[in-house]
């Protein structure tokens, strides 16, 4: 796989909290994809993220967004890489709707093993969504969306909300 200089899709300078050094894993593939180690389709990079190519694609355009700091995952990410990630995956969605014809797209982020992370370096999937196209989508909903127990949801909300029962 050839590395490619990647264009930024840096949106105009925000002001974010610094967040110190950037932190590395010498364990870590997406630490070493950063570092210039392991080869990578890069697509975009700027002062806190990486986009680049995900080697298993769900479909057509499949990318991954990085912080350059190592974090575990969502419960460890600092609020300002967590944004960055999240403003440079809605500005590759968008190019994968206007540059490759998406239909739509997902934003998936897996915290866990249990939540399917395979990966511990905090990542977002951004997923182009091709409709009636298999050749180029081959993604398909890990559960089947059905009406839930009314009693549980309002449990579980007030669990969330910190309300004891």
């Amino acid at each position: 796989m050839v590395t490619h200089r990647a264009a930024s899709i840096a949106a105009p300078r925000r002001a974010y909290v610094d967040s110190g050094p950037v932190v590395t894993d010498s364990n870590c593939i997406f630490c070493k994809i950063i570092a210039g180690e392991l080869p990578s389709a890069r697509i975009a990079e700027d002062d806190r993220t990486i986009a680049f190519m995900d080697i298993n694609p769900a479909s057509l355009g499949h990318a991954l967004v990085i912080p350059r700091s190592h974090t575990t995952d969502l419960h460890s990410i600092d609020s300002g890489d967590l944004a960055a990630v999240t403003a440079s995956a809605q500005r590759l969605a968008g190019l994968a709707v206007e540059r490759l014809g998406a239909d739509g797209v997902n934003l998936l982020n897996c915290a866990g093993a249990d939540a399917w992370q395979t990966v511990f370096h905090f990542h977002m999937h951004v997923i182009p969504r091709f409709a009636g196209q298999p050749e180029k989508d081959g993604l398909t909903l890990p559960w089947d969306p059905k009406p839930g127990d009314p009693d549980r949801i309002a449990q579980a909300a007030a669990a969330l909300r910190g309300e004891t029962a």
